[in-house]
């Protein structure tokens, strides 16, 4: 194989984007048959199943550096257009940046990053949550530009930017603080009391109990994956969990939290990462990123 054809890299991105070759066709304003030909091109010319034909469609290990490939070409390829266009050429076609980030992040501080992004550059954004241990998946096997993560080592390909840390408060309401931890924190009432966790990939309260008992624990868990009724579910005494302090200072200035621990408290450093690109994009978003970081973390 001496080149990659670029209308078929762009057709493995569209069908990844977008979960499946029905889409992609649309997406792309051309046949399903036609997208498939396109891809099944592409393998043969690699010689590697690029795409799993799941449901969502996802890139196998062999197509993650193409699918990287053809995000960077057809990013690059819209800023050169309408650079080589000029102000004089009208509308700017629009960018779509797909970025992960995690939840809590997404809650309180990176919307308004974006907010500060000049509406000249004409981005839509493709924001995936996920858990900070594990945005780094996505932008490793190119189904996103850019990830805030809690891994500091560079993807391959990637450059990376320390952001600053989230700090986390162990945060019950008065009553169930009363009911399991009257004595403290000790590890008995840690193993006994109900806890309310994000999802399985969240590990936050675990490095809690670490660092108070010196200990693995395995309490009663309450999985609530949604940032409003995580927060509802301690505020009605569910159980007790890890709260980012930007969200929490209202509720304890009222008393409908009290910190289990005040003197001690959970950071998890974040980090921006993408795609080592000359790209104006890039650094716009890059520079937004940062600054509203700054203000909200660590």
């Amino acid at each position: 194989m001496d080149a990659l054809d670029s209308t078929q890299l762009r057709t493995l991105a569209a069908v990844v984007g977008e979960g499946s070759f029905e889409a992609a066709a649309r997406l792309l304003h051309v046949t399903q048959s036609a997208v498939s030909q396109r891809i099944k091109a592409l393998e043969e010319s690699v010689g590697q199943v690029l795409v799993r034909r799941t449901r969502p469609c996802g890139v196998t290990e062999a197509g993650r550096p193409l699918l990287r490939l053809a995000g960077q070409l057809v990013l690059l390829e819209r800023e050169a257009l309408a650079d080589a266009r000029g102000p004089l050429a009208g509308a700017r076609p629009r960018t779509r940046v797909a970025v992960v980030v995690n939840a809590d992040s997404l809650a309180t501080w990176f919307v308004g990053a974006l907010a500060r992004l000049p509406a000249e550059l004409a981005l839509s954004f493709d924001i995936r949550q996920d858990d900070q241990d594990h945005t780094a998946d996505l932008l490793r096997d190119g189904t996103v530009t850019a990830a805030v993560t809690a891994q500091r080592e560079a993807v391959q390909g990637c450059r990376v930017r320390r952001l600053g840390a989230m700090r986390y408060r162990a945060l019950a309401t008065p009553a169930l603080a009363g009911r399991w931890f009257a004595d403290g924190l000790s590890a008995s009432a840690l193993a006994a009391a109900p806890m309310v966790v994000f999802d399985r990939k969240d590990r936050v309260q675990h490095r809690f109990l670490r660092a108070v008992t010196g200990r693995d624990l395995d309490p009663p868990v309450h999985y609530v994956p949604s940032v409003p009724a995580f927060g509802e579910a301690i505020r009605l005494g569910l159980g007790w969990g890890l709260v980012p302090e930007q969200q929490a200072r209202a509720d304890l200035a009222a008393g409908a939290y009290v910190d289990l621990d005040p003197g001690r408290h959970v950071d998890v450093p974040l980090y921006w990462q993408h795609w080592r690109l000359d790209s104006a994009v890039l650094g716009a978003l890059t520079d937004a990123v940062r600054a509203a970081s700054a203000e909200a973390l660590r």
